[in-house]
């Protein structure tokens, strides 16, 4: 089996090529083109914009789906500083009830990983990460913004200065400590948000770090919390339901 890992195939062709059984993680497919394609028992998940099959736009109505299934969806890109107050009020009833389901399981299930997907503690570590990113270096210019445990992305640039042990085994009691906290700064931070501050952009961060050294507009940072925290959830939920299955 081919494996191909940090490879560019941009504006590559593909022809009579078998992708059964293939798996895609971290791709990008933005302007692809799929002819005489046959896509059956196929799963995506990703996001996904101008996307045609059979010359219908699916982008409408995949989202309308997803906000017939959790109507709190739609309030989760808001455009005013009292819209984010609502979204993060539903970020924070949204986790109890998935930490609640995690902790009837076995310990030692809270760290395996499905599909190769992040374990559950692995995931509430790299909400922590993007809490310290976004928000506390960001928007609140803290020195040393970054928790030994967090855990950034898998795509970013190795970085000395942005901790990222893949080894660490945490209790659950440990990392639900430490979210508690941060899920604290950014309800603060939101809770003293006004509109003019939402429009604006936060003081230059230095480097080294991440994100990378610059301004980054306010709504940005908040915008890639809620996101995160909202679809973090969803994965966690999605792969709980499997780990439940192999007590």
């Amino acid at each position: 089996m081919a494996e191909f890992v940090k490879q560019d195939f941009s504006g590559a062709r593909f022809e009579q090529v078998d992708f059964s059984g293939a798996w895609f993680r971290n791709v990008y497919f933005t302007g692809a083109t799929m002819r005489g394609a046959w896509l059956e028992d196929v799963d995506i998940d990703g996001e996904i914009r101008n996307v045609r099959i059979n010359g219908v736009d699916i982008v409408p109505l995949v989202e309308a789906e997803l906000n017939r299934r959790y109507p709190e969806r739609s309030k989760l890109d808001p455009a005013d500083a009292d819209g984010f107050r609502e979204a993060w009020a539903i970020i924070e009833r949204s986790w109890p009830p998935t930490v609640e389901r995690a902790k009837r399981l076995p310990p030692s299930l809270l760290h395996e990983r499905v599909e190769g997907e992040w374990s559950f503690i692995e995931t509430l570590r790299h909400l922590v990460f993007a809490t310290d990113a976004w928000v506390r270096r960001a928007m609140l210019g803290h020195p040393e913004p970054y928790s030994p445990l967090g855990l950034p992305h898998d795509e970013m640039e190795p970085d000395a200065s942005v901790p990222n042990d893949l080894n660490v085994r945490p209790s659950l009691d440990e990392v639900l400590e430490l979210r508690a906290d941060r899920m604290r700064t950014v309800h603060d931070v939101i809770r003293s948000l006004t509109d003019d501050m939402l429009r604006g952009e936060t003081e230059p961060v230095p480097p080294p770090g991440y994100p990378p050294a610059g301004s980054y507009a306010v709504r940005r940072c908040l915008r890639a919390i809620v996101n995160e925290e909202w679809l973090h959830r969803m994965y966690a939920e999605r792969d709980l339901a499997i780990l439940e299955q192999r007590e």
